[in-house]
């Protein structure tokens, strides 16, 4: 059955609506025509939750740092309903059915790094938080590409809380709870060591600047800034790495630089300054090695310029932003060592990418490993004047299809709500 959504709302999820809306009016068909044939009766709701994109602070969340991130206008769809049991249902197209019940959510070993475990997670933490729900059906489909680095796990996690908190939560949990919701699940069910940001930046929407200090209580600023009305263009490129489990890599991160913390009596390296650190560093390096201290020295530095690139987009100052950028993907390359996997010689995908991204670029706008690293993506701020040409010779050096041209979105986990 054909159904109109308020525009305004359409307009916040997806930002191209007026170029493509063709393409997104049959996404939003194919997921209820999906419900439907699925669960044999119509879709209730629609809810949407966007990827991310982080613009600046590279694994800094997870040490209580500042990030600058993003939702974008690629995101997960699910048309849901109400089923009156206690069983949650998610048919994923591509993956498949997984149903969790309500009276069973404890952790389980087996389920570690599955969807089944990001579902019963965050049912467990709403649970947890006094609220009392019911089971529901979801079909959800996504363009938000698993291993993409613009974070489809936090996406599904604040698709799945959203949904919960709009069909049995009256709305009351906030965009800010439901990424704590989704972190949790992410770390205590599914079995990953993240920070805040993928999730706080999906669920809350549009560019934030977030200082996770407290990181029960995030401060999140929402900057009103439009990097088209600059001149450029935000691409995703993907370097077509093979993106086995890589879990090992990403939580030794976060572990080596509470090692180096420890040495100073603190549980994180938010509480450290680079004043104290610099002293010490050679001590440091005895008890930790070289390559903690190394990502010890990459978190203070990139900490603050998170702070100001978020500062730069506030005055207007462009080409300062740019600049930090850069410095911040040099430092995740020299220090943070996370554009390729350790002892990997003949597969460092991610350095190739950005090494073409150098090139295309020739000494304009800006590029940096983006996300986790390792075997993800790479971001590039284009000249919209070189854009066209920027995409060709990505595409031809590094894949077909695989420069993707993003919009910043507006809105942040949400219903798309029916006239």
């Amino acid at each position: 059955m054909k159904q109109s959504f308020q525009n305004a709302c359409l307009f916040a999820a997806y930002p191209r609506l007026q170029e493509q809306q063709d393409f997104y009016m049959t996404r939003i068909a194919q997921v209820q025509k999906g419900f439907a044939d699925t669960f044999q009766k119509e879709a209730v709701h629609i809810f949407s939750a966007p990827g991310r994109t982080e613009i600046g602070g590279n694994h800094t969340d997870h040490q209580h740092g500042c990030v600058l991130a993003a939702a974008v206008d690629l995101d997960i769809l699910g048309a849901a309903a109400k089923n009156e049991s206690r069983w949650i249902r998610i048919f994923s197209e591509g993956y498949g059915m997984e149903e969790i019940s309500l009276d069973d959510l404890a952790v389980k070993e087996n389920e570690k790094n599955t969807t089944a475990a990001l579902i019963r997670g965050v049912a467990s933490k709403i649970s947890q938080m006094g609220y009392t729900i019911g089971g529901f059906d979801m079909y959800t489909i996504s363009n938000v590409l698993k291993g993409s680095g613009i974070s489809s796990s936090a996406a599904y996690e604040v698709l799945v809380g959203t949904a919960i908190n709009h069909l049995y939560c009256e709305k009351q949990l906030t965009a800010v709870q439901v990424a704590q919701i989704g972190q949790y699940a992410e770390n205590v069910y599914f079995g990953k060591m993240s920070g805040l940001m993928d999730q706080t930046a999906s669920s809350v929407g549009c560019v934030v600047a977030i200082d996770f200090l407290d990181n029960q209580n995030p401060v999140v600023r929402k900057l009103d800034f439009d990097f088209a009305k600059a001149g450029y263009a935000l691409c995703i490129i993907d370097s077509g790495a093979d993106h086995a489990d890589l879990s090992d890599e990403y939580s030794a991160i976060p572990m080596e630089m509470r090692q180096v913390a420890a040495h100073f009596g603190k549980e994180v390296l938010r509480e450290v300054t680079l004043e104290e650190f610099l002293p010490q560093m050679a001590e440091v390096r005895k008890k930790t090695g070289d390559r903690a201290v190394l990502r010890a020295y990459h978190f203070l530095q990139d900490n603050q310029r998170a702070i100001a690139e978020a500062q730069a987009l506030e005055k207007g100052d462009f080409t300062g932003f740019l600049q930090l950028v850069k410095e911040s993907g040099y430092s995740s390359f020299m220090y943070l060592q996370n554009v390729y996997v350790s002892g990997s010689v003949a597969h460092q995908e991610v350095a190739y990418t950005l090494a073409v991204c150098e090139a295309a670029l020739a000494g304009k706008g800006a590029y940096r490993v983006h996300g986790g690293g390792f075997a993800g993506t790479v971001q590039a701020f284009v000249p919209v004047d070189m854009l066209t040409d920027f995409v060709k010779t990505v595409e031809c050096a590094v894949g077909k299809g695989s420069c993707h041209v993003l919009s910043i979105r507006a809105a942040g986990g949400i219903e798309l709500e029916k006239e």
